[in-house]
């Protein structure tokens, strides 16, 4: 048995390399490897190398056992005693290893695949099939149908990315941090596969004169992004840290909470600019001044951890983020009790009930918008909250 460390981005793991039953090795241990790992196992006096591309993100409660097919054929020609040691098993049709011409390059089957990887096929699959469709025969001509096509354009397009780059091996040569790029791509595709999966029929199904394969055509849409927005979920909860894992931070709870806080003041700046709803005073101005500094700032995060800068900033990192949290919560909090105070109550100009004509839209009407960003800011005063408890409890590593 032998020793073998690899390393993925600034983590080291360990794993044990033994003989098996029969003429097979195993590989035990677990972790990340996203690089191929060079095992050197000393085999009858001779140091053999054997390439192996391990799978991604491994994450189980045992071991990840990887099976090296080997010969058991050896040669019975004796040597000298002043000659090199016979070599080692060599599988039919092996190559020399680069720079080690007598060192085989062993295949390597896997025996389980990776949840991960189907997950990704099936968030790929059904994103296209939703975009496809709705492209194909659903008819939409307005801004709405551009946005959900969109929705699912782009998570096909990142989902074939990380594939791609995945497949060939490439995740070293990225320009962003590959622990934290994948969570944070899912996180916002299955937001996006979820908006569009509300939006498209509350404005192309319900109460839409348009019958036969037309309609079809949008129900079978609606069906594969709602089964995107489950692929996607399921991604997330398979690639998030457990407790006590050392990971990326957009991995971890806060992580994943600013990618929720970012994408839901998107949504509230649609709602709050058509029409524009926030200028008629100085305390919904405040609101919008609320929701603008929180999303910068939520952003600003992202980016910086997804393109690996943190460590280049003139503070430590947790300090800021704990109380960039703790200012968040407080605006926020003032946004929640502010904005329906303004716009529901007529001794500030509000209006207290729902107007008549808002029976005649098929989508939301302005009154309909004006409640959804009074529940759009209590869900982000709620998310960050929860950030804030998150961040307390979260313990930073350096390595």
């Amino acid at each position: 048995m032998c020793s073998l460390k690899f390393q993925s981005g600034l983590e080291q793991r360990n794993v044990n390399v033994q003989r098996g039953g029969g003429n097979a090795l195993k590989v035990e241990g677990g972790g990340r490897a996203e690089k191929y790992v060079h095992i050197r196992r000393a085999e009858g006096g001779v140091l053999t190398e054997v390439s192996l591309l391990l799978s991604r993100c491994v994450r189980s409660a045992g071991a990840e056992k990887i099976t090296i097919p080997t010969t058991s054929n050896r040669r019975t020609t004796s040597h000298p005693a002043s000659r090199a040691p016979e070599d080692p098993p060599r599988p039919a049709g092996w190559k020399p290893f680069p720079g080690s011409p007598r060192s085989p390059i062993m295949p390597v089957v896997v025996n389980h695949s990776s949840p991960l990887l189907w997950v990704r096929l099936a968030a790929l699959v059904f994103s296209c099939i939703a975009f496809s469709v709705a492209a194909h025969g659903a008819r939409l001509s307005d801004r709405t149908g551009d946005w959900c096509i969109f929705c699912w354009s782009f998570s096909f397009a990142g989902t074939l990315l990380v594939l791609l780059v995945e497949l060939f091996g490439l995740q070293s040569r990225a320009l962003v941090s590959w622990k934290n790029f994948p969570i944070t791509f899912a996180c916002y595709a299955s937001l996006l596969c979820l908006s569009a999966s509300i939006i498209f029929p509350l404005y192309f199904l319900k109460g839409n004169p348009v019958r036969g394969e037309t309609r079809d055509f949008r129900i079978v849409s609606t069906v594969f992004s709602c089964l995107a927005t489950i692929a996607y979920m399921s991604e997330v909860s398979i690639c998030k840290a457990r407790p006590g894992e050392v990971a990326g931070y957009m991995a971890t709870a806060p992580g994943l909470l600013k990618v929720c806080e970012t994408f839901v003041a998107c949504v509230i700046f649609v709602f709050i600019s058509n029409p524009v709803s926030y200028d008629s005073n100085g305390a919904l101005k405040w609101c919008m001044a609320v929701y603008c500094i929180c999303f910068i700032l939520s952003a600003a995060i992202i980016v910086l951890c997804v393109g690996e800068c943190t460590g280049y900033l003139p503070f430590p990192f947790a300090r800021f983020l704990s109380a960039y949290a703790l200012l968040a919560v407080l605006m926020y909090l003032s946004a929640t009790i502010i904005w329906p105070i303004f716009q529901f109550d007529k001794k500030h100009g509000g209006i207290d009930r729902r107007p008549s004509n808002c029976n005649q839209y098929s989508g939301l009407c302005d009154y309909d918008k004006l409640v959804a960003v009074a529940v759009l800011t209590g869900l982000n005063f709620i998310l960050y909250l929860a950030d804030l408890v998150y961040s307390a409890r979260l313990v930073f590593v350096t390595v």
